[in-house]
């Protein structure tokens, strides 16, 4: 675990020093690992089954409430904390993109509507199909406590059907496709700006990235997300500012430098365009003032 800003960041050594992936019961998880319980930021994906109990998850300042038979399903990078009562029981799945790509190496796991670009999902499945869910992880905590030849290739195959049922419980109706070549390129579009949204904001420079023309970069990305290039970086742009303005004391000045903006003013006028708001106003009402 190291320190970022002021927020801990974990990857999955958190837990019992694991590598790429780990599953356990929820029972006494918050006693045995009681960062979960503070504001930290997961670097792995987390899939949440609550058999029974009660609690609250927020996710990016977005708080869901915990009470009975559900699933949660939480992307990497987002802030997040997890409170359970004492009578939780469950089991908590975590895991890396890299240990799910070892086999299924083509970015699959975007075909998966509940990864695409919401950073949290909840799921309250009927009963007979969250039986099914259940028996899953139960073949899965097995096999992750037995230590035999090719048990990472089983729980990346029992991971498959994981999410595969949990798509049809999602979307009941739509049928799972494998990915295509335009939204192999959105996944990888979303992992760019991720990565040099603090140098460059320019749709241009993201599509000689991808090597293809802007104009066909800001066509899939209103095929498949709606939106075009220009507003997906805006869209990141400003899911950082906010982390930053919510969980630190940098100034709006020092905030706008850390993303990239030559002058704080460019900064402050984007961010009232986009959230009506400016970033004072949006740090004092989510209870932080400057």
């Amino acid at each position: 675990m190291m320190q970022t800003e002021r927020l801990p960041v974990c990857n999955m050594g958190v837990f019992d020093d694991a590598k790429d992936f780990w599953i356990d019961s929820i029972s006494n998880l918050l006693y045995r690992f009681p960062i979960l319980d503070e504001k930290h930021i997961n670097l792995f994906y987390i899939y949440l089954i609550i058999e029974k109990g009660t609690g609250k998850i927020t996710v990016n300042n977005h708080q869901k409430v915990i009470d009975g038979q559900q699933i949660f399903i939480i992307k990497p990078d987002c802030i997040h904390t997890l409170y359970l009562n004492k009578e939780a029981k469950g089991k908590i799945i975590c895991f890396t993109e890299d240990f799910f790509s070892l086999r299924y190496n083509n970015n699959i796991l975007k075909k998966f509507s509940f990864f695409k670009w919401t950073p949290f999902s909840k799921i309250r499945p009927h009963k007979k199909d969250f039986e099914v869910i259940k028996l899953l992880s139960t073949h899965m905590y097995k096999e992750f406590g037995n230590i035999k030849q090719s048990s990472n290739k089983i729980l990346r195959s029992y991971l498959n059907i994981l999410l595969i049922e949990t798509e049809r419980l999602s979307k009941p109706n739509i049928k799972i496709t494998s990915t295509n070549i335009s939204t192999d390129r959105i996944y990888k579009l979303e992992q760019l700006i991720k990565k040099h949204i603090h140098h460059t904001k320019k749709p241009s420079d993201y599509a000689k990235m991808l090597n293809i023309s802007t104009n066909y970069l800001n066509k899939i990305c209103k095929q498949n997300t709606g939106y075009t290039t220009g507003k997906l970086i805006r869209k990141q742009v400003i899911l950082e500012a906010k982390q930053l303005l919510f969980h630190t004391n940098y100034t709006v000045s020092e905030i706008g430098y850390k993303l990239g903006f030559e002058h704080p003013s460019y900064f402050v006028s984007l961010f009232k365009k986009e959230t009506d708001l400016t970033p004072e106003a949006y740090r004092k009402e989510s209870g932080m003032e400057e």
